[in-house]
């Protein structure tokens, strides 16, 4: 037992043991991206079904048809006729046509203020609804239909609109409604639908959203219609990604697809896949795109600025050049809020983290969760190692570990044996050696501050790229972009030649400083895995090479410099301005529009919709990154860092 314990104190100084940590940090990226790709087969994957058995979908004759199809030709020859107007005319318009159906309406404008580097864009409108009152309820509860006059791809949604004004009227007519209905027709498919989801839950500014005058109960459910085809269509495109990566529940999303697909015999699609083979490959693009979408966190549609409020919503796309006409959607729509009329408390019974690969196949999160939990257990698996091996004293990184080292000193054996320290406990004994438990005073105040320090830093990007200021020379997100791009690149390495010339850290604080910095990051993205999978998961993976951040082991300083470069080059590529740019560049056809485009969106998105992917960039992923170019600085001009 004794010589068990003994060998136990000697794994520590084991020079293949210290050589396991980077293994097994790569087995886990390994196995973490083998494990996503596995999920869209039939092993790991599964069909959706309806978990709550009250929603019955599909089981109801649907009645909106026939005469109905005039009244809506009617209302769209009058939307047409809208098109050249303002949007107060409009709403103004429309809300006339919605009283003489017989509803209550109110109106409510709105102005946000969004920033883009040093830009300044003005969104306003104003929201026109109108609400159907029970006859059977007590205004507790509520249905939402939202038809954006404009939508997310900035398209007049005329048949949409004409469509809600037709469904108004005709479910006016019905004494079965449990719930009241909502009709909404806001001015755009962004700014419109959050102006008004922050005024009914009261979470808005009132210095540019104005209350609601009018209210019901607690919303169950959202349905938005898009249809802006002048043509007849060929599927509906379910659109159900939300903001900051929050999904509907399941149940909403398989009751449309399954009223729509199977009642009404329509192509349902997804991810904007319109074909489909049910194959791996698609599966996979499918889910793929959903996880950048989600990702992304930013809004989808307008259905997207109720999923913070825990509000199931869902946006109706007719896609597509086939037979089907506006009475089917009508249908579909008229299916889907018998469906919800039915539910007697909040959806709850199905998932709310999930990932969909086709209509009626899925993974929940006990299942694709693993894969980004092992990302993210590498940066932490480092970081362990790291801090185990800046205990070690300095002469024990020079003793000699390899077959081809000279052979020892018989003295020095002596002396060792001479200082080894016998440990009797429970009748047992033990020889320890000194080099067994010899451990050096960690100095952790130089590398604490550098690596707070450089977090504490990414409040800089964040607040110049989402706050403006008027009459400065960055008149446009490009310039602000430019300069950002250039003093991120250089700063790591002034900052790392500040470092090396007047602090010169030793050896053990560098790899103090990679400890701490992979341990926060790991620690942020494991938590952010339950919140956000898609996110945690993209960023663990771009991240992954600041794990294996080395000194050059060649002895010649030509060889050394030349791979310090190198590494240096590919955490540049892989920086998150360099990957910006290389989104924007993809999106604009390689010029500055898509640029601008990138920029201008998501500094609405940070204004607007309270999207905080940015914060996750700027305080997570971006000074893990200058961390790891500062590291390769201090290590190229310092020959003494201890190999990990």
């Amino acid at each position: 037992m004794a010589r068990i314990s003994s060998a136990i104190l000697s794994l520590r100084r084991d020079a293949r043991i210290q050589k396991l940590p980077p293994y097994l940090s790569l087995f886990c990226i390994a196995v973490g991206v083998i494990w996503l790709l596995l999920l869209p087969l039939d092993s790991y994957s599964r069909y959706t079904y309806i978990s709550e058995n009250a929603l019955l979908p599909g089981q109801v004759h649907t009645y909106f048809a026939g005469s109905e199809q005039n009244i809506f030709r009617a209302y769209r020859h009058e939307v047409q006729g809208l098109a050249d107007m303002g949007a107060d005319d409009v709403a103004d318009k429309l809300g006339t046509m919605l009283k003489a159906i017989g509803l209550k309406v109110a109106y409510q404008r709105y102005g946000y203020v969004s920033s883009a580097g040093q830009t300044t864009t003005k969104t306003q409108g104003k929201n026109v609804y109108a609400i159907l009152h029970a006859p059977r309820g007590d205004a507790t509860e509520a249905i939402v239909l939202i038809a954006a006059w404009r939508n997310a791809q900035g398209e007049l949604n005329e048949s949409g609109v004409a469509l809600l004004l037709t469904l108004a009227r005709y479910f006016k007519r019905w004494s079965l409604w449990s719930k009241d209905i909502i009709f909404l027709i806001p001015t755009d498919s962004w700014a419109g639908p959050q102006a008004w989801a922050d005024a009914y839950h009261d979470a808005h500014d009132p210095r540019s959203v104005e209350s609601l005058p009018l209210k019901s109960g607690a919303l169950q459910g959202v349905v938005a219609v898009d249809h802006a085809l002048s043509h007849r269509f060929d599927s509906i495109h379910i659109v159900y990604d939300g903001i900051n990566g929050q999904l509907p529940n399941l149940d909403l999303v398989n009751t449309a697809s399954a009223i729509a697909g199977g009642q009404m015999g329509m192509g349902v699609c997804m991810q904007r896949m319109w074909k489909h083979d049910d194959g791996y490959r698609d599966r996979l693009r499918t889910m793929l795109r959903g996880m950048f979408s989600q990702g992304m966190g930013q809004a989808s549609g307008p259905h997207s600025s109720f999923i913070p409020y825990h509000v199931d919503a869902i946006t109706l796309q007719a896609v597509g050049d086939g037979w089907q006409d506006e009475m089917a959607l009508g249908r579909t729509v008229e299916s889907i809020f018998r469906s919800l009329n039915n539910l007697l408390e909040h959806f709850h019974q199905s998932f709310f983290f999930y990932l969909l690969m086709r209509p009626n196949r899925f993974v929940s999160i006990g299942t694709y969760l693993p894969s980004a939990m092992l990302i993210a257990g590498n940066f932490t698996i480092m970081a362990i190692a790291l801090w185990i091996q800046s205990g070690r004293p300095e002469n024990d990184g020079e003793q000699k570990t390899s077959t081809t080292s000279k052979e020892e000193d018989p003295n020095e054996e002596k002396e060792d044996a001479a200082s080894a320290q016998l440990v009797e406990k429970d009748g047992m004994i033990a020889v320890i050696l000194p080099q067994a438990t010899a451990i050096s005073e960690r100095k952790m105040f130089l590398p604490l501050t550098i690596v707070i320090g450089i977090h504490f830093l990414g409040i800089v990007p964040l607040y110049i790229f989402n706050h403006s200021t008027p009459n400065t020379l960055l008149s446009s997100p490009l310039p602000t972009f430019l300069l950002l791009l250039t003093t991120t690149t250089l700063a790591p390495h002034l900052l790392s030649h500040l470092l090396r010339t007047h602090l010169s850290p030793t050896p053990q604080q560098i790899l103090l400083i990679q400890s701490f910095s992979l341990l926060l990051l790991g620690l942020f993205l494991s938590a952010l895995a339950t919140l956000n999978f898609s996110l945690s998961f993209l960023i663990g993976l771009l991240s992954s090479p600041l794990s294996f951040i080395r000194p050059a082991s060649s002895s010649s300083a030509a060889k050394k410099k030349e791979n310090n470069l190198l590494k240096s080059l590919l955490l540049h590529l892989l920086s998150p301005m360099s990957l910006l740019s290389l989104y924007a560049f993809a999106l604009g056809g390689g010029g500055p529009a898509g640029l601008n485009h990138v920029l201008t969106t998501a500094g609405f998105a940070w204004n607007v919709h309270a999207v905080w992917t940015p914060v996750v960039v700027w305080y997570v992923w971006w000074p893990a990154w200058f961390v790891g170019v500062i590291l390769l600085g201090l290590e190229a001009g310092d020959r003494r860092v201890v190999k990990a």
